[in-house]
């Protein structure tokens, strides 16, 4: 199936590792020229390099901290200058919280929001104006399936990405009309730093296939690659799915208690 994604200019934030890291390169190996964001500017050169072994092509890399709206302002401009164009978005910057409501301090709250919510707010208030220029575009909002039926001692996360995916539906609503779509991933269990010290701390006497196959909640078995992630972001932002927009797609292995 042909993407449609050759020549296609994407931005990624939270780019130098992770689910970020892969969607990028997936873009890459589609034909895309990509700018990656994040706030270590090592492991952003890292992140470089390792998409060239893997495609021989350059991806531009900007320390980016989507918390600072002139920030933001500045990786879309950067965009611009080097490629001319900008169509894609993926909002993918963010960590996890998961605490009990009593332990939450103003400062982590308004912490979690800046850089889950109002991240994907300032990066898309600058990316919107050069999609809507090319007459269309497609953004994904990276949140996570807690958002939708949040557990005990999830907060701030949970809240977060709740309004991620309030964000997403009015922003598709919204633009719709300027052929720009926007999407939103819920991600479950996917295998990352955070899910490896957990690893290695409760059973480092598996290896990561026993671990990561040793979750009876998964209906799959298994936590997920951030490979499986990724192929999900490219169709979203591809144009093979240029009937698709405001909506939520769970990369979860059938975790989440709702659609």
């Amino acid at each position: 199936m042909d993407l449609g994604l050759k020549g296609k200019v994407a931005l990624i934030t939270g780019s130098s590792r992770g689910i970020g890291l892969e969607t990028a390169l997936y873009l890459v190996k589609e034909g895309a020229e990509v700018t990656i964001c994040a706030r270590n500017e090592d492991r952003l050169k890292e992140a470089a390099a390792y998409i060239f072994e893997q495609t021989e092509k350059e991806v531009l890399y900007i320390v980016t901290d989507v918390t600072q709206d002139d920030q933001c302002k500045k990786a879309v401009e950067a965009t611009i200058e080097k490629y001319g164009r900008l169509d894609i978005l993926v909002n993918n910057a963010g960590t996890s919280q998961a605490h009990r409501f009593e332990n939450v301090e103003t400062e982590l709250w308004q912490q979690d929001l800046d850089l889950k919510l109002f991240g994907a707010i300032h990066c898309s208030r600058y990316a919107v104006p050069y999609m809507r220029q090319a007459g269309k575009g497609a953004i994904v909002n990276v949140t996570a399936i807690i958002g939708k039926t949040p557990p005990a001692s999830s907060l701030p996360t949970s809240v977060s990405r709740a309004a991620g995916m309030a964000l997403t539906k009015a922003m598709s609503k919204d633009l719709g009309p300027d052929n720009i779509r926007v999407n939103t991933v819920c991600i479950g269990l996917i295998r990352s730093e955070q899910i490896e010290k957990m690893w290695k701390k409760q059973a480092p006497e598996l290896s990561w296939e026993e671990f990561s196959q040793n979750d009876r909640q998964i209906p799959l078995g298994r936590i997920g690659n951030t490979e499986e992630a990724a192929k999900v972001i490219t169709f979203l932002v591809s144009d093979a799915a240029s009937y698709v927009t405001g909506t939520s797609v769970n990369i979860d292995g059938g975790l989440a208690g709702t659609l």
